[in-house]
């Protein structure tokens, strides 16, 4: 078993004792076992403290100033994913996550290191932030602590957390605000930048249809929509997206269930309530493709951005914390250093039988509605008597369980078509009440027990035999069966898994 790493003064010991747990946490994200978490963790966290040592003391010769750097939590993490791209480089990538190993070689992880002006809007707005400041955001927002472990870990009083945190949270939006404007944008994002801050600002404000449709293909102006919503619910997916990169929502989701874990078992907010839960292993979360998570968040963060009720006050680049020097932070930091696995679908009850109509059929199955405009053969079948359940199906479909946690799972739907699509519409019905809440690559509806997904503006046309995958995120009580009874524009699909 590799060696934990060993503290060189009572300073990193009490960093050890703070962060130890989120990253280990994180190292078993990406890698295939734990002896290799725990290897990734130790030099991860070695080299996270030795960076901070470096950083901070030649600054100090220098300026005599603190350096302005990520806080301790989110420099930890990604030190991990350092240390993981160093082992894929030295040929110590088996030890890895797959699908880390295949982001780690896209574009998708070159954009954390490359160029300033083109990192992640959360990763850049958290930087520009006092590092007080930027901890008391993380340690909330991603880290889920209660308030009074917060407080403590920061020096601050308890009864003026819930204050201090609305300031760091209007902070956080105007230093993204700030960096939006100096990144190299196209003419069209450009032309939004301005009508999305005003958007996000204004209480009850509804995003143009224009808006909507661009922020549906655009990732960099949906990121951007997140991070100037600051109590939209889609911050700390912006922000553990935008800071970690791969994993980032199953990270966050991880670190939900531990703070659910601490608060059930120890019922305060006392010092062992920041304690890891036992077997951290045990809630892996898994990545099935490149990246996949770290869309999930862009694209749930869009439907939250689309949504647009978010709270503040109007005007164009208007501030809420003034320049960096305007704002004392909220506490000096103290320390100068600084999911389930997949499992199966429930198979164990029969599907009913598509021979019979139930009152739980929606009215689109009994006679399919017109397909969106555009559409060209399955559109002129849609608008004829509803397709024969005995006709023999012209698509599969695969209901992947990607995640799967006490109230919610993640799911992806592949449909392989036999015809060559102008457009698509995919339905399925749940048989346990499970409610989708957010989805990627397609929009979507949901009445009563059936879901309908219909595609994004830029994935309509599918070619013949060709495969069209989305993925969701939804929440369940008890149970949670695979979907059941799918159908593409009309026509009943098999179900291979």
């Amino acid at each position: 078993m590799p060696d934990l790493p060993t503290p060189q003064d009572a300073t990193e010991a009490a960093l050890f004792s703070e962060c130890w747990d989120a990253v280990l946490s994180y190292a078993d994200l990406c890698t295939a076992g734990s002896a290799a978490a725990r290897q990734l963790a130790a030099e991860a966290f070695s080299a996270g403290i030795r960076e901070a040592r470096e950083t901070e003391s030649g600054t100090l010769r220098s300026t005599g100033r603190r350096p302005s750097r990520l806080p301790r939590v989110p420099l930890l993490l990604t030190a991990v994913r350092t240390t993981a791209a160093a082992w894929e480089e030295s040929g110590q990538g088996h030890k890895l996550d797959p699908d880390l190993r295949l982001w780690l070689n896209s574009d998708k992880a070159a954009r954390y290191t490359g160029p300033p002006l083109q990192r992640p809007l959360a990763l850049r707005g958290l930087r520009d932030m006092q590092e007080p400041d930027a901890a008391l955001l993380w340690l909330a927002e991603v880290e889920a602590l209660p308030p009074a472990v917060v407080a403590r870990r920061l020096g601050l009083d308890p009864a003026t957390l819930s204050d201090e945190l609305a300031q760091v949270r209007s902070l956080f939006r105007d230093r993204c605000r700030r960096n939006q404007l100096d990144t190299p944008m196209d003419a069209r994002c450009r032309s939004y930048a301005r009508l999305l801050d005003a958007v996000t600002r204004s209480t009850g404000a509804e995003a143009p249809g224009d808006l909507s449709r661009h922020l549906a293909t655009c990732v960099r102006c949906a990121e951007a929509a997140a991070c100037l919503r600051p109590h939209g619910g889609g911050l700390p997916g912006a922000l553990a997206g935008g800071v970690i990169g791969w994993g980032g929502l199953a990270y966050l989701e991880r670190r939900r269930r531990a703070a659910e874990v601490r608060l059930g078992t120890s019922g305060t907010d006392g010092p062992e309530a920041d304690a890891e839960p036992p077997n951290p292993g045990a809630q892996k979360a898994r990545v099935v493709r490149s990246g996949l998570l770290v869309a999930a968040v862009l694209v749930s963060l869009l439907a939250l951005a689309v949504s647009m009720v978010p709270g503040g006050s109007t005007g164009d680049d208007a501030t809420a914390g003034g320049a960096p020097s305007d704002r004392e932070p909220v506490a000096d930091p103290g320390l100068s250093l600084p999911v389930v696995g997949a499992t199966q679908p429930s198979e164990s009850s029969p599907e009913p039988s598509k021979s019979a109509t139930t009152d739980d059929d929606p009215p689109e199955r009994k006679k399919p509605e017109p397909g969106p405009q555009g559409t060209t053969s399955d559109t002129s079948e849609e608008e004829g008597p509803a397709p024969s359940r005995s006709a023999p199906p012209t698509c599969s479909v695969e209901y992947e369980l990607v995640n799967e946690w006490p109230d919610g799972f993640q799911a992806t739907i592949h449909v392989t078509t036999e015809r060559a699509l102008d457009d698509w519409r995919v339905a399925w019905s749940f048989r346990d009440g499970q409610e989708v809440g957010q989805m990627w690559d397609a929009r979507f509806a949901q009445n009563g027990s059936r879901v309908t997904a219909t595609a994004a503006d830029y994935n309509r046309t599918v070619p013949a035999n060709g495969t069209l995958s989305f993925g969701f995120l939804a929440s369940r009580d008890g149970e949670n069966s695979a979907g059941y009874d799918f159908a593409l524009n009309g026509h009943d699909c098999a179900k291979t898994s």
